[in-house]
């Protein structure tokens, strides 16, 4: 018996009803696709077929049939199965055969024997049993309660084991909108002591029976600081596991914030303990007195750098941060969820309290009522430094959609940006947007060869690269290829969320542990802007400066708006000496000063605060009416965001 033809037939693969989700990363069930079925002849009449059930899978399996399999299969023995297994195994050595198709011969060719035998497959296998038991298997659901409501299904109809397919994105996690108690099979219930007072303490202890509150907190760099260095500590509800960022990060903060915001209100007394033997300690009172004046004037958040494999040194040498870390990469400016305020008359009685309760106390103050109503308590902008001046450039990235991100993520607002070059040259670069001529498909190939091989790619077959010249603003809307590069220092004005940069190329470089720094690229290609290319780049995300107002010595400009972009982003341009007018209107500014020495900021309520270079400076929504007056010495520019 020889085998005379081989052929390949389309079939319809419907799509899943209901549709699926599998775990972040990965794309969930398929939509309505061409199947294949490959039909294996031979001269005596006896055929097998194996079903290659997948969308794209027709013109896929056509190819490969025409082009590689035909040729080796005709003339052979049908039932020679192990030596055409034995030929497909050397054959895709050299064609590279995709994984799916490697068993399809074999499949096609045991048929074949089943119906030439008249036996089932299994019986020639040497089977003896008639049925074996199963195991249920779920996709990938929302949350812990659908895994628990399949799972009783499942028991009711016999099973007696169920493989999860829980959520196990290797880069990120979904926020964690939990309540803390859900930590807590029981609640505690302690007894009172016969004498004294019982002390209660731990991140829940608020959740038992109490007299009296007192929070006690650090800022949250200690937190990421102590998991970098591997010091004892654990995160929430694992305390035998070694601490991880990502869990402080998705799960542990996430749930601590929304606990303590809850709390703030009523809190007998705030403790911060970046002094533990000694604390510095307010009451609850006095700190939302403090909170309520703070939210209706100027407000200066405490900055910070931390160190990145790509960063620089100019916060190092012109700033004086963190002498003895291996960089300046990322400076914290402005990013509400970890931003702290200084509060008191010195270094022996100051206190940091979170930035992010003045917007839970005093919403309507600080953000203005527009703003409340689009965001609630959530301060909706940030400003940071990306310094890379002595260091490398950042990955080429983009960021989640609005959909994605509500979906996948758990923001209710997506992760917009625009760099601004406070420092650049011609000589150095920002890449942004694709090329008119990119090929995605090509895109994505040398993105998987980079980090299966450790093949270099260059971006700049695929990704624009602009001239970095300093006081040009770049537009980055979510889904945008971007990556600042070598040699810059960046002003970020962009979206508060700041957790998801989907990275497709990092220069092969290793991370602070040596490993490679992983490469979340599926989430990438799946938001990736593909209609906004070339020239259309060029238009509009580099956008000229537009003049909005001016006055004696002074105008207003215009520097970046897009219409899918909730803010916008402006410039103060002010001769020395000159003094420009404002009014927040009802929602917040944010200043920061990116040329020359600074501002005098004055309110009409009378408050003064001086902004020097490189500074950045809240201004409530209930601010009012405030003028900058440029210091003596020479021009100055003055950068400012507000939600449009």
């Amino acid at each position: 018996m020889k085998i005379t033809h081989v052929e390949v037939h389309r079939i319809d693969v419907p799509a899943a009803s209901p549709p699926f989700h599998w775990r972040d990363g990965l794309s969930g069930s398929a939509p309505v696709g061409d199947g294949a079925v490959l039909h294996i002849g031979t001269d005596e009449g006896a055929e097998g077929v194996a079903v290659f059930a997948r969308p794209g899978a027709h013109s896929m399996l056509r190819d490969l049939v025409d082009r590689v399999f035909r040729a080796e299969l005709v003339g052979a023995d049908p039932f020679q199965r192990e030596w055409l297994w034995h030929r497909v195994w050397e054959l895709d050595r050299i064609h590279e055969l995709p994984l799916p198709t490697l068993g399809l011969i074999d499949i096609a060719l045991w048929d074949l024997a089943g119906r030439y035998h008249g036996e089932p497959v299994w019986r020639l296998l040497g089977g003896f049993r008639d049925a074996i038991p199963a195991y249920a298997s779920t996709s990938t659901f929302a949350g812990v309660a659908e895994f628990l409501d399949v799972a009783d299904q499942c028991l009711e109809l016999g099973y007696r084991g169920i493989k999860l397919h829980a959520w196990g994105d290797p880069s990120f996690r979904k926020l964690a909108d939990n309540p803390l108690d859900d930590l807590f099979e029981t609640l505690p219930v302690p007894a009172p002591p016969q004498t004294g007072p019982l002390l209660v303490h731990g991140p829940g202890a608020a959740l038992v029976e109490h007299d009296l509150l007192w929070y006690a907190d650090v800022p949250k760099r200690y937190a990421e600081a102590a998991v970098g260095a591997g010091e004892q500590g654990s995160n929430l509800g694992l305390p035998d596991e070694k601490p991880v960022f990502r869990r402080l990060f998705y799960i542990d903060w996430p749930m601590l914030d929304r606990h303590r915001d809850t709390l703030a209100p009523h809190l007998d007394a705030w403790l911060d303990m970046q002094r533990p033997d000694h604390p510095a300690w307010i009451d609850g009172a006095g700190l939302r007195a403090t909170y309520a004046a703070l939210a209706r004037e100027p407000v200066r958040t405490r900055p910070y750098f931390n160190s990145a494999p790509w960063g620089g040194h100019w916060a190092q040498r012109e700033l004086g941060f963190n002498p003895d870390s291996p960089n300046t990469a990322l400076g914290y400016e402005l990013i509400a969820p970890e931003a702290g305020i200084l509060i008191g008359t010195g270094p022996e009685t100051q206190a940091e309290v979170p930035f992010q309760l003045l917007c839970v106390l005093a919403p309507l103050s600080v953000l203005g009522a527009e703003v409340h109503a689009r965001f609630g308590t959530s301060f909706p902008i940030r400003f940071d430094y990306l310094d890379t001046v002595g260091g490398g450039s950042l990955s080429v990235h983009c960021h989640p959609k609005d959909p994605y991100m509500r979906g996948r993520f758990g923001w209710a607002y997506t992760q917009h940006e625009t760099y601004y070059l406070t420092l650049g040259s011609t000589g150095t670069k920002v890449f942004l947007g694709l090329r008119e001529d990119a090929d995605v498909d090509v895109f994505r190939k040398e993105v998987e060869r980079s980090i299966a091989d450790g093949v270099p790619m260059d971006p700049e077959d695929h990704v624009l690269a602009f001239p970095a010249e300093q006081g040009q603003l770049f537009m980055i809307p979510a889904g945008t290829p971007h990556a600042s590069g070598a040699g810059n220092l960046v002003l970020e004005i962009s979206a508060t969320p700041y957790l998801y940069s989907l990275r497709f190329y990092d220069w092969l470089r290793p991370g602070v542990d040596g490993n490679p720094r992983p490469l979340p690229y599926e989430h990438g290609f799946a938001n990736l802007e593909t209609g906004r290319r070339g020239e259309a780049v060029a238009r509009d995300l580099v956008q000229g400066p537009r003049t909005l107002r001016e006055g004696t010595g002074w105008r207003e400009e215009t520097i970046g708006a897009l219409p899918e972009m909730f803010y916008e982003v402006r410039r103060f341009v002010l001769d020395a000496g000159a003094e420009a007018d404002d009014d927040t209107q009802g929602r917040f500014h944010i200043l920061n000063v990116v040329e020359g020495a600074g501002v005098t900021v004055r309110t009409a309520a009378g408050d003064r605060h001086d902004l020097a270079y490189a500074e950045t400076l809240t201004v409530p929504a209930a601010v009012g009416r405030y003028t900058l007056r440029a210091t003596a010495g020479g021009p100055v520019r003055v950068v400012k965001a507000l939600v449009r």
